[in-house]
């Protein structure tokens, strides 16, 4: 009897370890998790200004561990290839995703390919970059790519940053340079497959009109996720429209989607002289959503309800959850966003992160 009994557990292990399906169920559980990230990519040069930050209750608290006490899973980061200061560049974005991941958050880098900011309006190529032949370009594109991967390890990485227009322009114009553009792309791609099978791979556009056009351009490209940025201000003022399109884009494409970008004001008020890029009622949702602390959250809520009802729908991102007045309030080059940063004029937590739980 005892004989038997070793018998049947030794088959029950065997089998469990043998079994693929079970591995392979509790993985891709895993991967679906909802993200509920921020973007906080000023986080590094604020924190040197020591300023100070305080939860819901009014406690002063460490600012990651109010974000990950309400939920907030995944940290995404801009990278800038040789930036004018340190901020937003390799060192700085490696040392802060090391620290991210030991307070247990997941990584989402954005490679802009670019030493400052790339999105619709412009996607230059770096300094070191400019004036080398398209091949060159190429290796370099892929080899800067592979050493992120190496050194850094993210969970999520998007080959360039709302590339509407293509990358590296003009090498990559994807009005004119469709091709180039495509090859440029997939050597990101590659470079991340052959580092890692389990970080996940986006493909950014901004806003919902024309996405279906885009994204029917770079079927050829292997990718996982669908990210769109979606602000009021730029990209429409239908929420209903904005989950109808993405339901459409995911069906198309067999894609997982999420939302990379979005913001809201809680007021329309300034805590500095920095030009707030929102701050007219006609910028807004209305009435469903004024500048409040209240319509904030509704807006937040919404955004996050309508993208876990799509079939696909896996998550958002909040941009600019730091961006307080952190060079103080006569500040003319400070921040242009601490009217919808996730916390208030006295940097206490706002109830929209109630919503990231």
């Amino acid at each position: 009897m005892k004989k038997t009994v070793q018998i049947l557990i030794y088959l029950l292990i065997f089998t469990s370890c043998k079994n693929d399906d079970i591995i392979v169920a509790d993985t891709e559980e895993e991967n679906l998790a909802f993200i509920s990230a921020v973007d906080i990519s000023k986080y590094p040069e604020i924190s040197n200004t020591n300023s100070i930050f305080y939860d819901l209750d009014e406690n002063q608290k460490d600012f990651l561990t109010i974000l990950k006490e309400k939920g907030i899973n995944t940290i995404r980061l801009r990278l800038w290839v040789n930036p004018v200061n340190e901020h937003s560049g390799f060192n700085e974005v490696k040392q802060f995703s090391q620290s991210l991941k030991t307070h247990g958050f997941k990584t989402w880098l954005t490679l802009h390919y670019s030493d400052s900011w790339a999105d619709p309006g412009q996607q230059n190529p770096p300094s070191q970059w400019q004036g080398i032949s398209f091949s060159a370009l190429k290796d370099s594109v892929y080899n800067y790519t592979k050493k992120v991967m190496q050194e850094m390890q993210p969970d999520y990485i998007q080959i360039g940053n709302e590339i509407n227009t293509g990358i590296l322009h003009p090498y990559g114009d994807l009005a004119t340079n469709h091709q180039n553009f495509i090859e440029l792309v997939q050597q990101g791609s590659l470079a991340v497959r052959e580092r890692s099978m389990d970080c996940k791979i986006i493909l950014h556009y901004a806003g919902i009109e024309h996405a279906d056009w885009f994204f029917t351009q770079v079927n050829q490209i292997d990718y996982d996720i669908i990210g769109l940025s979606y602000y009021p201000i730029w990209h429409g003022k239908s929420l209903t429209a904005l989950k109808t399109r993405m339901q459409e884009l995911s069906n198309i494409h067999n894609k997982k989607i999420l939302i990379a970008e979005t913001a809201y004001p809680f007021t329309l008020e300034w805590n500095d002289w920095t030009n707030n890029i929102v701050g007219l009622d006609e910028q807004l949702i209305l009435p469903e959503y004024p500048a409040t602390p209240e319509g904030q959250r509704n807006f937040i809520r919404q955004i996050k309800t309508l993208t876990k009802e799509l079939e696909n729908g896996i998550g958002f991102c909040y941009w600019g959850a730091e961006l307080i007045a952190w060079k103080g309030n006569q500040s003319t080059d400070a921040s242009p966003w601490e009217n919808q940063a996730l916390f208030d004029f006295n940097n206490k937590a706002l109830s929209v992160l109630n919503e990231f739980e």
